[in-house]
């Protein structure tokens, strides 16, 4: 459409991660639910902003991950998401806006700090999330951004926001504009315990308003309720046009017209931290999508990214992705 300004927008929460390599005793010491996200109150993240001594500061979000990962293959991305008027949300509104995001939303005057999640990754690569909500979760219908998600092809919902009944509200409103205005709606599950959580939900939200799906095999099984993975897929298959689930390093499955395809993952030469892969995945396929690619090729751009990220720290890239896609062969 000509009146497309925007190929994405993502609403999702604005996050400041914390990122530091820990062995697997700390994770043991602390407590810590390895490979997996938890939510912690503030004093648990004072805690364990204390004890991680290492760490790295970067702008995170799983949403804030992939609308960065699409600007980095060249695309024009917005992103809709709540800070604080504090030090970590400058550095957040900061952060996306040097890298060209339009990130306009108000921030938080009074009430709890910018989010952050302090992330230990231990030497097999597995990354162990605890995150404090914070300001982040603080958003309702009314922080939702009309004229952004008009002005774009593509809505992108991240699912850790689902947390809060405004932000459920915010999603259904924010699809409804979407709709509206003849744009596409996608959402990602982001974790499997968050499914758990929400499940009833995102059923309703990926039979009525959701136009593509994003998920990893752990979490298509929990919201199908199933160990079986091709019965899942049936069951997806039912429930929405167009899909892609991530199965690490057995690559992808899209759902599409027809059979699903499988996709295979873009070799890495060392995994040093899996943070963001499922982010920069959709990153590349929704990249893709905005350019009208075959769904195979969406994939690719996906594994392409994922396969970046996982080879250094951080859930951002490092070498920008149009290069890595021209270098594959793919004209973007």
């Amino acid at each position: 459409m000509s009146d497309i300004e925007l190929d994405v927008v993502g609403l999702g929460n604005a996050i400041v991660d914390m990122i530091a390599p820990v062995e697997d005793s700390f994770l043991d010491q602390y407590n810590i639910r390895k490979d997996g996200m938890t939510l912690v109150d503030e004093p648990r993240a004072d805690e364990l902003t204390k004890a991680s001594t290492d760490a790295r500061q970067l702008s995170g979000g799983s949403g804030a991950n992939t609308i960065v990962g699409l600007a980095s293959f060249g695309a024009k991305a917005g992103y809709i998401g709540k800070v604080a008027s504090d030090p970590l949300g400058d550095v957040f509104r900061k952060d996306m806006t040097d890298i060209g995001i339009n990130f306009t939303t108000p921030p938080l005057d009074n009430g709890p700090a910018t989010a952050r999640s302090i992330i230990f990754v231990t030497p097999d690569g597995a990354r162990s999330m605890n995150t404090f909500l914070g300001a982040s979760v603080l958003f309702s219908p009314d922080d939702v951004q009309e004229d952004m998600v008009k002005k774009a092809g593509i809505l992108y919902l991240e699912g850790y926001l689902f947390d809060q009944e405004p932000a459920k509200k915010a999603f259904a409103h924010a699809s409804e504009i979407a709709k509206a205005s003849g744009r596409k709606v996608s959402l990602t599950l982001s974790d499997s315990f968050c499914v758990e959580r929400h499940r009833d939900s995102f059923l309703h939200l990926i039979k009525n308003h959701v136009d593509m799906l994003f998920a990893n095999e752990d979490e298509l099984l929990s919201l199908y309720e199933t160990d079986d993975f091709d019965a899942a897929v049936k069951k997806l298959q039912a429930d929405t046009s167009l899909a892609a689930i991530t199965r690490s390093e057995k690559g992808s499955v899209v759902i599409g017209d027809g059979e699903p395809v499988s996709v295979p993952a873009e070799p890495v030469s060392k995994v040093v931290d899996t943070t963001g892969a499922g982010d920069q995945y959709a990153a590349g396929f929704l990249f893709g999508l905005s350019r009208d690619l075959p769904l195979p090729t969406c994939a690719k751009l996906g594994h392409i990214a994922a396969a970046e990220v996982i080879s250094h720290y951080g859930p951002r890239p490092e070498t920008p992705y149009a290069e890595l896609a021209k270098a594959a062969g793919i004209n973007v």
